[in-house]
């Protein structure tokens, strides 16, 4: 019959066309899957002509997809190794200055055999005070350590606020009677929210410190929250010289100093509002830090209960 074979031959041209597309597809798909293998075996970049656009079918958006979050995968090491690198220079640089100190002392003690007592004893008491401050920045090194890698499962349980804050008022009554300062303590008595007791306590003593270091003599801290469905809304803010604009995007950095010179003589870390940072997400919340409209500065965080 000649339509019938007239019929099979325009059947198998048709059909050799579809499998030939199909096959050259698939071909392209998994010689450029080939190619990116190959280069990811042997770190080689993959901004190149032949990874640059699959074919438009289901195979080729699956292998589009694979290289971009390879690629997304390869710039987020690439930006955590420049971090990591940051944050060794950092660590190594706030580690010199007290071990610097503390050297020069003990040699001045070792050497000078004419030094008097009372200038051994000075010397000795500022040596102690050093090893204070690399104590507090190798303490601060470590929790932020833990908080970043979760090695520790943290226990959550009950936790009256309230009364962590009155602690944190007893121990640092003195540092703000130095300072006339004054810690106005508005939080509901009890204020229970299911947290981590040390991680809470290291959020409020941290910005306690951090106003009574930097706010100024004669100011005022005032503490308040309010409840808002499953989370508490803190407000932790002074009345005192406040922090420039363009440091307050920064100020949760590690190691990160608005004043470097200033903030060292005072015997920060440069540590503490990082660990505020990462203990407030660890309870499932956020801080911002901003400017209050007539002097000082207010932390806003929020605390799940």
């Amino acid at each position: 019959d000649q339509h019938f074979i007239w019929f099979a031959i325009v059947a198998v041209i048709l059909l050799t066309i579809v499998l030939y597309r199909f096959t050259d597809r698939l071909g392209k798909n998994v010689s450029k899957l080939s190619i990116f293998a190959y280069k990811a075996d042997h770190n080689e970049s993959l901004e190149v002509e032949d990874l640059a656009k699959f074919p438009n079918d289901e195979l080729g958006e699956i292998a589009e997809r694979i290289i971009k979050m390879y690629k997304r995968i390869q710039t987020t090491r690439r930006e955590q190794d420049v971090l990591k690198r940051q944050l060794t220079q950092n660590i190594a640089h706030e580690l010199k200055t007290p071990v610097a100190s503390i050297q020069g002392y003990i040699e001045t003690i070792l050497t000078d055999t004419k030094m008097t007592e009372e200038n051994r004893q000075l010397f000795l008491e500022r040596s102690f005070a050093q090893t204070q401050r690399l104590t507090a920045i190798l303490q601060d090194i470590s929790t932020l350590h833990r908080l970043d890698s979760g090695t520790i499962a943290y226990e959550f349980e009950p936790v009256d606020i309230y009364e962590t804050v009155s602690h944190i008022q007893q121990e640092t009554a003195l540092q703000l009677s130095g300072r006339r300062m004054t810690f106005v303590n508005q939080l509901p008595s009890p204020l229970i929210v299911r947290g981590n007791a040390s991680l809470l306590y290291s959020i409020f003593r941290n910005l306690t410190d951090n106003a009574i270091a930097y706010a100024g003599d004669g100011t005022t801290i005032t503490l308040t929250a309010r409840q808002t469905g499953d989370y508490w809304h803190f407000c932790f803010s002074d009345n005192g010289v406040g922090i420039p604009q363009e440091h307050l995007m920064r100020i949760f950095e590690r190691f990160y100093r608005v004043d470097k010179g200033r903030s060292r003589k005072m015997g920060g870390t440069g540590l503490g509002l990082a660990i505020v940072k990462n203990a407030v997400i660890m309870h499932g919340g956020t801080i911002t830090a901003c400017r209050n409209e007539g002097s000082g500065v207010r932390f806003v965080f929020d605390i799940h209960c």
